[in-house]
């Protein structure tokens, strides 16, 4: 069985921008804001989840963060601001495996 991926975005208490993926996003989260969670983040707290949606399995979400993450500041403010339900849409063509 297929885990369900997520797509998330969290921002620092400097108004930084952080994009990541995962399974369960309350634990992901969690873990965070207690500073066992990636490193980028250690000490920028306090963190607000701004952004979250479904992004489909690994592959899937990987190639979603990577699209997200290459866009500029404001795209990434414009796409939290609509919080569109998924980022397919969103980019407007599906997100396809390399062949």
């Amino acid at each position: 069985m297929s885990q369900r991926w997520q797509l998330y975005m969290v921002r620092t208490a400097k108004g930084s921008l952080y994009t990541g993926i995962t399974t369960d996003v309350a634990r992901r989260v969690e873990q965070h804001q207690c500073g066992r969670g990636a490193r980028a983040l250690r000490g920028k707290g306090p963190l607000d989840l701004v952004f979250h949606c479904e992004a489909g399995d690994r592959a899937t979400a990987s190639r979603l963060e990577y699209q997200v993450k290459q866009l500029t500041r404001q795209q990434k403010l414009l796409l939290v601001a609509n919080q569109p339900p998924d980022l397919e849409s969103w980019f407007g063509v599906p997100v396809k495996a390399d062949d």
